[in-house]
This record gives C-alpha cells, structure tokens and sequence, in this order.
C-alpha cells in the first residue's frame, strides 16, 4: 500500500465521521503507484539509510556476540539462522535468515509483565555506538506511519477515523519491529528450501520496508490450485500488509542476496483488545 497524496497525514487524523471529502482522501490509497516522490510515509530516505547501515553493523558482528541477545521470552532481541520455520508443511529446515525483535518499551508501564511487553535487549554502546537510539527512533517514527495508516482504513469502514487509537484496540499496541537479514542461500520450493516459508502476517498492519534485492512474493489467493506467486518489486519507502492480506513468502535465488536484509514494523492491537466484526459501508 503506498500512500500517494500530501493531504493524507492531514486528514486522517480528523476525528469526524467520514464525509464525501474524506472518502475522497480514501481514494489517494494507490495499491500500485510506484512513485515515492508523492508518498507522505513521513519517514526521511536519509534517515531510513541510516537504520539499514546500523542494522548492517549488528548482523555482521561475530556470532557469538549476537547469541549474547538471544529473543527472549518476551520476543524482544535475536533469533539465529534457520530458528524460525514459518511454514513447516512445506519447509525441510528453519529460515534462512536471522532477525532482531524490538518492542515497545515502558518500565513505568503495569502492561510490562505481561507477555510481549516489557524491556528490550540492546547491543553494548561501545559495541555498536548509537544503534540503540537510532532504533528507538525508528521505532517510534514508523509507529506513527502505522497509526496514520490504520485511520485511512477506519475511514474506509465507516468509522471514526481515531478509532483504532482508543485504549482497547491500539491504544496500548503490540507493535514489534523486525530486522531481518537473509543469507546467501538458493531457495528451492521443490526441495523445501526458502530464505523464508510462506505465511500470512499476523496484526493489523505490517510495514515493509526494503533494500534493493528482489525476494519478496506474494500470493493473493493461498486456496488456489495450484497458488499463484507474483514477484513484488523493491521500491523505496513503504510496503504495506493489512489484515490477513494474502500470504508472502521470500524465494531469493543466489544472484539475489539480501545483504541488509529487510526491515518490518508490525503494529498489532492491544494483547486485551476483544475482536469482533466490523460491518463494512453499505454498496
């Protein structure tokens, strides 16, 4: 989903029910314009630049100084090579990839006992000078991104555009960003071998943001037979996943190595939030 009018941040963010004039910003949602000079996704390319070199440093330290993180319990910090298998009906071994979960921190927070709260896992500052802040800026920028996104989709339901901002939906979000890198390894469907299984995103809204190496598939029908994969060019700025919107899987063949990997932020609703449906705008 890449978002294509200046107007945007501006009027999501009005509290009234939607009008035609809303409705119209809803149509600035362009699923297929490529044109990042026009997106309002607020993050600077510069500093984007910057997360992807620090998140570099870290996966080029020595293993062993990277097992010193490993996830914890509260899936904050590092998951090795192969530790995740996203689709194991499919998948001979884990993912070829490794990753860092950071999550919302808040030690004055009463949530943060609670499983997917709590203190994050941070590299030594002599280790990797500035890493930690670049990340909590990161963090809270693209959150931002996240909460903007999330009222153009209330709009489209019909709601109150700060719907999902209230206590019980996202006021008190799950919001996890991942930083992924993928390894030098040929994906082979036939062998069961992929850089990462398919899946479908869990949470309201994933942001994906890339470097410039092809690997990404979707697939927009996964009950299909047989499914149908489409590549999914890399572009600068934001990638966009909401809801349960297709299944993705990585397929990166040799001449395609993610280097700096990939970086995700998903923004999922408050671990007490009661789900129910939502009656969309009638035809």
């Amino acid at each position: 989903m890449v978002l294509t009018h200046s107007k945007m941040e501006k009027e999501s963010t009005e509290t009234e029910a939607e009008t035609p004039q809303t409705q119209a910003v809803l149509n600035c949602i362009d699923l297929s314009n490529p044109n990042t000079d026009q997106s309002v996704h607020l993050l600077k390319q510069e500093f984007m630049d910057q997360v992807f070199a620090q998140s570099k440093k870290f996966f080029t330290l020595p293993l062993n100084q990277k097992m010193k993180l490993l996830r914890n319990n509260k899936h904050r910090g590092y998951t090795p090579l192969l530790d995740e298998i996203l689709d194991p009906q499919n998948q001979l071994h884990g993912d070829y990839k490794e990753g860092y979960y950071i999550g919302v921190e808040d030690n004055d927070d009463p949530l943060h006992l609670k499983p997917f709260y709590g203190p994050n896992l941070w590299p030594a500052s002599d280790v990797l000078p500035g890493w930690r802040e670049t990340m909590e800026e990161f963090q809270r920028q693209a959150l931002e991104v996240g909460k903007a996104v999330a009222r153009i989709i209330a709009l489209a339901l019909g709601l109150d555009a700060n719907f999902f901002d209230k206590p019980e939906t996202l006021g008190e979000p799950i919001a996890i960003v991942r930083l992924l890198h993928y390894q030098d390894k040929i994906s082979d469907p036939s062998q069961g071998l992929y850089a990462a299984g398919a899946h479908t995103d869990y949470g309201l809204i994933t942001l994906l943001a890339t470097d410039d190496v092809q690997g990404l598939q979707i697939c927009k029908n996964k009950d299909a037979e047989p499914q149908i994969w489409e590549d999914v060019t890399p572009l600068k700025g934001w990638l966009s996943n909401a809801g349960l919107a297709g299944e993705n899987q990585g397929s990166t063949p040799a001449e395609h190595i993610l280097e700096e990997g990939r970086r995700t932020l998903s923004c999922n609703l408050n671990a007490q939030a009661q789900i129910n449906p939502i009656a969309g705008p009638k035809d």
